[in-house]
């Protein structure tokens, strides 16, 4: 735990009870703050209570002696409209901020030095997070990882010189974070998403600026213009910026050709890292990926060679395009995060002879998006409720059949790409659909999945993210 001795002495305020709620609190009263907390749902203040965390509904609260008022970043700060909270907070002239804030102060009050890498970004960021704090953790480096990917950042170690952060931050959670100021904040990219609780893209788009503006370093993907906008603006008032991309050589900054990832000073090239061989970073957008992980890494002092060695020994993330067994020619991946299309696209990108597994509770537009994707498509297997849908739209494009079940789409996937004559032939789950119509959620989906991979015989488990 991180304890928030910054508010030592103070009254704060703090709404919504989950677990990083909890966990935030808790690091406000280790830190000697007097801690008044609410949730709208009886049973987690019960639960709150439960843990000796005092607890109060703060519609009768006196405000005028609140000094911050911390709000979990899963509760409307603007839109649709303001949580009831949020209006008698600002109201009284209170602060309004959330558990990254209070991880900043900490950080600036008892380790200023503590190297402090935040990642965000439409897509990608858990796996740029995931894939940078593993290159500092190979490398010998004292690494935390937390935020909006596995632990409450408040649980982590506390700030000491040497000891290296490595935070995944939501639209969110950067709203409630006025003063991050990382070693190197890095944005990956901006699509148009959450805009219910952001009401419109520049709005989302201004949020997630907040990150790399307050940071030493800006590490910024310029594929799409808003990043590409974000770039040139704090560029033009002094920040120091690096430029990465996926797709385009740049005069300055970092960029993918191929396999290669490149170098690029005053438009001269040199290869500094490689993909090649590394199963666990196919793909355009595990490039940009591991661009922003060698731009963060090379900032916070690693060399070379360290970063390569990182690289090539990182397992993936569960559930997404992870490799879960292979038997022969055919590899199986797991790739049951893809919730929708959009999310489905970079795994069907990835592999040129794929025998997909698809379906589930369907999104709305289907699989449409994906047809200039389907010429990779072997043979398509369809379960859930989304079957009947997707073969429609599949039509005449792709070979397929209606498998019903995970299970049996897995049995009969198998078998036809074993008899595939290519390289390589893909057995690929990647659902382009939630899983709520036969699982509880995509993770269960995803352990199912690997379950009956591993139940085939002669199928060799690939060791790698669980």
């Amino acid at each position: 735990m991180i304890p928030a001795t910054s508010f030592q002495g103070k009254r704060v305020a703090l709404f919504g009870l989950g677990g990083s709620g909890i966990a935030t609190a808790r690091a406000l009263a280790e830190g000697g703050a007097d801690v008044l907390a609410w949730d709208d749902n009886p049973e987690s203040v019960a639960r709150a209570a439960g843990e000796g965390i005092a607890t109060g509904d703060l519609r009768g609260t006196d405000w005028a002696g609140i000094s911050s008022f911390v709000l979990s970043p899963g509760v409307p700060l603007t839109h649709p409209k303001p949580h009831w909270t949020v209006e008698l907070a600002r109201g009284a002239g209170v602060e309004v901020i959330g558990d990254i804030e209070l991880f900043a102060r900490e950080r600036i009050a008892t380790a200023p030095t503590a190297p402090f890498i935040a990642i965000t970004g439409t897509n990608g960021k858990s796996t740029t997070t995931a894939l940078t704090a593993h290159i500092l953790q190979s490398a010998g480096r004292d690494t935390q990882m937390g935020g909006n990917i596995g632990r409450a950042v408040m649980t982590l170690d506390a700030p000491q010189p040497d000891r290296h952060y490595v935070v995944e931050c939501s639209s969110y959670q950067i709203d409630l974070a006025p003063s991050v100021n990382p070693t190197a904040g890095v944005l990956l990219n901006l699509t148009p998403d959450h805009l219910d609780r952001h009401g419109t893209m520049q709005h989302y788009a201004s949020i997630k600026e907040r990150l790399v503006a307050g940071s030493e370093t800006a590490i910024i993907g310029v594929d799409d213009i808003y990043c590409a906008q974000i770039a040139d603006r704090l560029e033009r008032v002094g920040k120091e910026v690096v430029r990465i991309s996926k797709r385009l050589p740049l005069t300055d900054g970092y960029f993918a050709d191929g396999s290669d990832l490149m170098e690029a000073i005053d438009g001269r090239y040199s290869r500094i890292a490689f993909l090649e061989g590394i199963g666990s970073l196919r793909g355009q957008h595990n490039a940009q990926n591991a661009l922003a992980a060698v731009a963060a890494c090379l900032k916070v002092g690693l060399d070379l060679g360290e970063i390569q060695a990182g690289l090539e020994s990182f397992p993936g993330l569960a559930h997404r395009m992870e490799q879960v067994g292979r038997k022969g020619h055919v590899l199986f991946i797991n790739d049951s995060k893809a919730t929708n299309a959009d999310a489905a696209a970079p795994a069907l990108s990835s592999f040129p002879r794929i025998y997909w597994i698809a379906g589930g509770l369907p999104k709305e537009g289907g699989i449409e998006p994906l047809r200039s994707l389907f010429p990779r498509i072997a043979r398509a297997y369809l379960i859930g409720e989304a079957a009947p849908a997707f073969s429609a739209t599949l039509g005449e494009a792709v070979p397929y059949e209606i498998s019903g079940t995970l299970a049996a789409a897995v049995e009969h996937a198998a078998e036809d790409a074993a008899r595939d004559d290519t390289s390589e032939a893909v057995v690929l789950l990647s659902p382009a659909c939630a899983s709520f119509d036969q699982f509880k959620n995509f993770e269960i989906r995803g352990e199912a999945f690997r379950q009956a991979v591993n139940a085939i015989d002669g199928v060799s488990a690939i060791g790698g993210a669980r």
